[in-house]
């Protein structure tokens, strides 16, 4: 029985297309979430994450859709297909406004509160530091 779910928005200053790469490309996404990224930013694709080379998930992308969405499934057994039963379900939806991109987070899955409340603590750290590297891929005159 799945217990709540993790939402969050924030905007960045950027084009929905910029912003895609930086959650859903694993050379971009290392450098604001996990500290290694293997897979191919590709729906049905396979590999992990890893933080501190010491936490390794596993990590399927399920849903890739330039410059609007891309989702995956994450945390399930090393090994194993992931499904609704065994991983959680990472969505960022991409909308244009402005000059900007609004972000929205969901995260869905969850079986424990303390994973939730671990999760919570984790998006709240991680997705801050997505603005200022996207600020860093700015070319400067």
């Amino acid at each position: 029985m799945e217990i709540g779910s993790i939402e969050r928005e924030l905007y960045i200053e950027a084009s929905p297309e910029v912003v895609f790469e930086v959650v859903s490309d694993p050379k971009h996404v290392s450098r604001w979430w996990p500290d290694e990224a293997h897979y191919e930013p590709v729906p049905g694709s396979t590999g992990e994450i890893s933080f501190g080379g010491t936490k390794v998930e596993a990590f399927t992308v399920v849903e890739a859709q330039p410059p609007r969405t891309f989702s995956f499934r994450w945390t399930h057994p090393a090994g194993e297909a992931a499904t609704p039963g065994n991983s959680l379900f990472v969505t960022f939806e991409l909308t244009p406004s402005g000059a900007g991109t609004v972000l929205k987070l969901t995260e869905t899955g969850f079986r424990e509160e303390e994973t939730r409340r671990d999760h919570v603590n984790g998006w709240n750290y991680f997705l801050p530091r997505i603005a200022p590297y996207v600020a860093t891929l700015r070319v400067r005159p």
